[in-house]
């Protein structure tokens, strides 16, 4: 079984909390037909959940233009995977090139580095998934395949591991990659510095590179990495309104 995440939502009141776990109830014994719900989710997407949403289509629209792959760097359960895959449904169905790579270990971090900080929610094996869960993932990914053309060629790839060995075995067995968006939600120093070093070749002008925590003082190791690899005055880091940690820079 997952593991329980340490610090999610810390930043939550008691109020808060009590909220969500009623909207959790309010979903569980929704009296939606079964059949209807998929169809009627903006119902139960909060606010904040919401802001995510959008902060990842705007960044998706940014590299329809741009040619290459992305990745995700810290896939977890899925829903930036999943959702970058319906984006490439909508913007540009026929684009069997714009392959998705998800890297992750599924069983939550590895051994954290000094550079990450003490906060309590680093440590091992935190943000786990289910047993096994990467088949489940893979069996979602299939079906948004299927809701758009040219479905029978597989367009995405999971790659469970160590991304820090994984992201060299996947250029070294496919060197022609460009790299079009790289979005990077590892948390931690050493996985985002190897991930970072290894994709730089492969960026072209134009390529978008998406952080999940930068500038936090939980998880310092994802800043750390960034300033030693690329530098945090040699790009304009940007970020959305309406979504306060998630922040991208865009090689020009």
């Amino acid at each position: 079984m997952s593991k329980k995440s340490l610090g999610d939502n810390d930043l939550a009141s008691d109020e808060e909390h009590a909220a969500r776990a009623n909207l959790g109830e309010l979903f569980g014994n929704s009296p939606i037909p079964q059949q209807e719900m998929l169809q009627n989710l903006g119902l139960y997407i909060n606010r904040k959940s919401l802001s995510r949403l959008l902060f990842l289509h705007e960044l998706y629209k940014k590299i329809i233009d741009v040619h290459g792959v992305v990745m995700e760097f810290g896939v977890r359960w899925g829903q930036t995977l999943s959702l970058f895959t319906s984006l490439r449904g909508i913007y540009e169905p026929y684009n069997y090139n714009r392959k998705l790579i998800g890297f992750d270990t599924f069983e939550g971090f590895l051994e954290p580095n000094r550079k990450d900080g003490n906060a309590r929610r680093i440590c091992k094996g935190n943000y786990s998934v289910t047993k096994d869960y990467e088949g489940y993932l893979a069996d979602l990914l299939d079906y948004h395949e299927q809701e758009s053309p040219i479905s029978h060629i597989q367009k995405y790839s999971l790659i469970k591991g160590d991304a820090s060995v994984k992201i060299t075995e996947y250029l070294d067995k496919n060197p022609e990659t460009i790299v079009a968006l790289a979005y990077f939600d590892f948390d931690l120093y050493k996985p985002t510095y190897d991930c970072l070093k290894a994709i730089r070749p492969h960026l072209t002008k134009g390529s978008v590179i998406g952080f999940d925590e930068l500038n936090d003082s939980n998880f310092p190791g994802e800043t750390l990495a960034l300033k030693e690899i690329l530098g945090l005055d040699s790009f304009s880091i940007k970020r959305m309104p309406y979504c306060p940690m998630s922040s991208y820079i865009v090689i020009e």
